[in-house]
């Protein structure tokens, strides 16, 4: 009896490794989405993303309705490569909340934008991703930004 009880117990902790592994995999994907973004390095993003990646971004107009606003990812590569080299930004992920089942995943992460070293905005990423054999990738990028709120 105290085998079997100590192979189902294995099992269990071998079941929750494989989880953790694969939060680990996919956590990874976005920090090197970041490492891009910061270095500025489209190579290093376009690695992380699914062809066909979709953005887009929560905000307000200027009369302050909501809206959706899908991005052109290429048009943001390209906007994020030619920042010049005299500004300095960061975007600081505060948390990761993954779920993930089979080859979808979900990843929820809060963040605060600094530029030129200071605070700018902060809101949330919200990441669908795809397992396409070994690889996580970014299928889907949705944010909110807001400047007030952001600091309890």
């Amino acid at each position: 009896m105290k085998q079997i009880f100590t192979f189902i117990l294995l099992l269990g902790f071998m079941n929750g490794f494989a989880q953790e592994s694969e939060e680990s995999k996919i956590q990874k994907t976005i920090e090197d989405f970041f490492d891009g973004f910061h270095k500025q390095d489209s190579l290093l993003i376009k690695q992380t993303v699914a062809k066909g990646i979709i953005a887009q971004t929560i905000g307000n107009t200027k009369e302050g309705t909501k809206v959706v606003k899908t991005e052109d990812f290429s048009k943001f590569l390209k906007s994020i490569v030619s920042i010049p080299d005299t500004v300095s930004f960061k975007e600081k992920l505060l948390s990761f909340n993954i779920q993930l089942d089979g080859a979808m995943a979900n990843a929820w992460t809060p963040y605060e934008f600094w530029y030129n070293d200071a605070f700018s905005h902060c809101g949330v990423n919200s990441f669908q991703l795809f397992k396409d054999g070994e690889n996580w990738k970014i299928i889907y990028l949705i944010d909110t930004r807001r400047k007030k709120g952001c600091r309890d």
